[in-house]
């Protein structure tokens, strides 16, 4: 036998099947499952953050309802009328704070608090700068008194500033957290 009859004896060369995309390799469950998770995690954050910029903004548009409401019987009013509304407008602020604090610390027995403890909640918890004695006691005290002094344009940008400051300090607690992780 000569190398020419050998080699008509022997079969043609069999290529392998072609490599399937189905299923894939560990690596890339992984790296689906990761990004999966990633994805979740990122909508829950977002989720959250609408939620909270919501909330914010439901709270600054009750506390300018009631700034609206007191401008308008300051304009249209007399002096006694004015004074009740200034003292209506005092425990309309209070009770929206109460409200975003209480969203905030909701255990931490924020409902009772009254006076000075209340206060030093706000002065601990939110951004307190813009608050001042006559602030302070018109939180604290406003709505026992049976006539308000208190500059209501000056309450009503500490309650905003206020507010505010509760939100982006959550946002920064979020964001601190994601960064940390």
């Amino acid at each position: 036998m000569d190398s020419a009859e050998l080699l008509e004896q022997l079969a043609d060369i069999h290529l392998p099947a072609a490599v399937s995309f189905w299923p894939p390799a560990p690596g890339w469950w992984l790296l689906a499952i990761l990004l999966i998770a990633v994805l979740i995690s990122s909508g829950i954050k977002i989720a959250a953050a609408i939620k909270s910029r919501r909330i914010c903004a439901f709270a600054l548009a009750e506390l300018e309802r009631i700034y609206t409401r007191y401008a308008q019987a300051e304009a249209n009013a007399e002096t006694q009328q004015v004074e009740a509304a200034r003292l209506l407008f005092v425990n309309e602020l209070n009770a929206v704070l109460r409200r975003v604090a209480l969203w905030h610390y909701p255990d931490a027995g924020i409902a009772s608090l009254g006076g000075r403890a209340w206060v030093d909640f706000i002065r601990e918890k939110g951004d307190a700068s813009r608050i001042n004695e006559d602030i302070a006691a018109a939180l604290r005290e406003g709505r026992f008194r049976p006539h308000c002094d208190i500059d209501v344009e000056g309450l009503k940008e500490f309650g905003r500033h206020w507010i505010s400051s509760l939100y982006q300090n959550r946002n920064a607690v979020l964001n601190a957290g994601k960064s940390n992780a």
